[in-house]
């Protein structure tokens, strides 16, 4: 397990975010990683910051994730290669707000199983719902 750390308290060391966000299982795949790095979607203290950006014991990393969830940590430890679930929870804090209560979230255009395509019927029943106005094909009555 000596090979799969850094040694964080070394002093000078640093990881490739990309990497270490990996290593951490913030997300799947480094090449993820080096996506959000890509998209903007990770900051290092604060700034935005490119796939190859060192981290070191103490910057505090902030991860945006799908449905605009924010990840906050703040690194403990370096790791370069990923590790188990338990190993990698040691090796930052977790700084993040809760994430919102699951009834909180509405579903998006929720259908019943086999209930196939919506008809025009349908589809003014939703823009009805929804509050959208929907266009007018015909004459008008004024």
């Amino acid at each position: 397990m000596a090979s799969e750390t850094s040694g964080g308290d070394a002093a000078g060391g640093t990881v490739r975010v990309d990497s270490w966000i990996w290593s951490v299982r913030l997300v799947k795949s480094r090449s993820m990683g080096a996506a959000a790095c890509k998209g903007g979607h990770v900051r290092v203290n604060g700034e935005r910051v490119k796939p190859a950006h060192g981290v070191k014991p103490g910057d505090e990393v902030r991860l945006r994730q799908a449905q605009g969830r924010e990840r906050v940590v703040v690194v403990k430890r370096l790791i370069r290669k990923r590790v188990g679930a338990p190993v990698a929870v040691e090796c930052y804090v977790d700084n993040s707000p809760p994430p919102p209560p699951r009834e909180a979230v509405a579903p998006a255009g929720v259908r019943d199983r086999g209930a196939g395509r919506p008809t025009k019927r349908d589809r003014r029943e939703l823009e009805r719902l929804r509050g959208v106005l929907g266009r007018k094909d015909g004459p008008s009555d004024a």
